[in-house]
């Protein structure tokens, strides 16, 4: 192994911020980083879970823990005794936090010893170990955005460029602005830079990603729109093949982003939509911005625009007091809306969110209503996937050279192995286990 192992947990953001981390830490093979998420009790359990994996595996190696849960609950972690440092979002991108390998974080040593090898002071050490394994500062009080866009992917043909991060709004389900601070946005000029230099790197496809990434460019000089961005990014790399974003708020989709999703062509027609219910009264109690009916008309207008698009969508199953009506209505926004990407959370509640302080929903009931979100969004899925074998999709092909995406991120496997990395003209004859079957078009 060559350099640090690094764990990854949540969302796109993560994935581009833990390709930072790779490229921070250097040849560090006996570091483990994980790079948590905090979006569900589900996920930070994922992580403890990921955590005490990685110390069976390599009992050696030095395990730090970052990312939203180690931001928004740094003791749960640092209790861990398979840990050997906490360090929060703003830290996780400072090269002055990954040591060096001849540098152990705490007593590592002497954490793993025999109890007959422990030295008489353990209590005072133990002590000091304490104070300092963990480093997580005031999220909130970050008011920049580092330059630490990664320019190397280890595991994607595609590229994540993080242009975005934290959050202004307050859903009352979401500890995340908690966990990346108040929203900030990357300069127009850095992002475009970035993006080049991952063209001139081979890259094909870039994925704009960040937390709340439509509210981009408020807080710059001009106030900028995402639309504008891309806009931007488009005209000066000519190059790029495929610009993707990542989830985005529906309401927050201005005309001129409205129009770069319709009608051109280097825009994927790949839409994820933060919707995460479809009862009014329950986005009422989330505090999301929109309503139902919002969410139905933006799809039927992006699909009148450009059939091809297909939808994405986060729902949460069992909010508080969701009753079965509600939760109908929710059901039914996934053929209302053509669901074809769903993401469905089954909702726990978060310390310190109001959320968590109202009427809570059966654990049983939360649990079967998000198995029926999921068996309605893959029955769209099924359809739509089975719609699309004769058609010919251009396809970026994966590092392990039989997979990849098509531009709708249908997932395509190929007969025979392609060049990777590149974008390739596929005819589709097949589905198999939910994967489209693919043999290489005919030029």
């Amino acid at each position: 192994m060559s350099g640090p192992q690094i764990i990854t947990l949540g969302c796109r953001l993560n994935i581009a911020e833990s390709e930072a981390i790779r490229e921070i830490a250097g040849e560090q093979d006996d570091l483990i980083v994980v790079n948590s998420c905090a979006v569900t009790a589900e996920a930070v359990r994922h992580t403890r879970q990921a955590i005490r994996r990685a110390r069976r595996e390599r009992p050696e190696a030095r395990i730090m823990v970052t990312g939203c849960a180690a931001q928004t609950e740094p003791e749960t972690f640092a209790q861990m005794a398979e840990v050997d440092a906490v360090i929060g979002n703003r830290e996780k991108l400072d090269p002055a936090h990954y040591p060096s390998s001849q540098r152990k974080l705490g007593s590592q040593a002497q954490r793993r010893a025999p109890p007959h090898e422990t030295p008489a002071s353990a209590g005072v050490t133990e002590v000091l170990k304490a104070a300092e394994k963990v480093q997580v500062s005031d999220i909130m009080a970050v008011r920049d955005t580092a330059p630490h866009m990664a320019s190397a992917f280890a595991e994607h043909a595609r590229a994540f460029l993080e242009v975005q991060n934290g959050c202004d709004h307050r859903c009352t389900f979401c500890i995340i602005p908690y966990g990346r601070g108040n929203s900030r946005s990357v300069p127009a000029g850095a992002v475009i830079d970035k993006a080049r230099e991952l063209v001139d790197a081979g890259y094909q496809e870039i994925v704009l990603t960040g937390v709340d990434v439509t509210s981009y460019g408020p807080d710059l000089p001009g106030s900028p729109s995402l639309g504008l961005l891309v806009e931007r990014i488009l005209k000066a790399v000519p190059a790029l093949l495929r610009l993707r974003l990542s989830s985005i708020d529906s309401v927050e989709i201005d005309d001129r982003l409205f129009e770069l999703l319709a009608h051109e062509p280097r825009m994927m027609p790949h839409l994820h939509l933060s919707l995460q219910a479809g009862d009014d009264m329950i986005l009422k109690r989330m505090k999301r911005r929109h309503m139902r009916t919002d969410a139905i008309r933006i799809v039927e207008r992006i699909k009148a625009a450009r059939p091809a698009i297909s939808i994405g969508a986060d729902i949460i199953a069992g909010f508080p007091t969701e009753d079965e009506a509600m939760f109908e209505n929710s059901l039914r926004l996934v053929e209302q809306c053509a669901i074809v990407h769903g993401h469905i959370f089954p909702y726990s509640p978060r310390a310190g969110t109001p959320a968590s302080r109202m009427p809570q929903v059966d654990r049983a009931i939360i649990k079967a209503r998000a198995a029926r979100l999921r068996s309605a969004c893959e029955a769209q899925r099924r359809e739509w996937l089975q719609s699309l074998i004769g058609s010919t999709q251009s396809v970026l092909v994966e590092r392990n050279a039989l997979s990849g995406h098509a531009e709708n991120f249908a997932p395509v496997r190929f007969e025979a192995p392609q060049s990777p990395s590149s974008v390739t003209s596929a005819t589709i004859t097949g589905l198999e286990n939910g994967v489209l079957i693919a043999q290489e078009a005919r030029q």
